[in-house]
């Protein structure tokens, strides 16, 4: 089962649609690549293991308007983010380091 998810560029509002399993992990939609989070393209049959998804605005295939009339779109990557753990510990979008020494003794 997927459902139809519909994600903004940042750069134009044109809206982009999206076959997903409805089980969505989505943190963020950036102009800007995470530093060090490996992308997918919208068409890979593997994008949801993948850290997120890299669109281009009107190539990737329709885009249309909020109303859902079809625009031509700016042709501007943007970045559908997923939410990441690591240990079952929920990750910031640009940390720091992966895999270092953790001083949070609270956690």
């Amino acid at each position: 089962m997927t459902v139809t998810v519909r994600y903004t560029c940042p750069h134009c509002n044109a809206m982009v649609s999206l076959e997903r399993p409805p089980d969505l992990a989505d943190r963020s939609v950036t102009k800007i690549r995470q530093p060090g989070w490996e992308y997918a393209n919208p068409d890979d049959p593997d994008r949801e293991s993948a850290d997120g998804i890299e669109f281009v605005c009107g190539e990737d295939g329709p885009v249309t308007d909020l109303e859902g009339e079809p625009v031509a779109g700016c042709g501007r990557p943007f970045y559908l983010n997923f939410v990441r753990y690591e240990q079952g510990v929920e990750l910031e979008p640009e940390p720091p380091t992966y895999g270092g020494p953790r001083f949070d003794f609270n956690g």
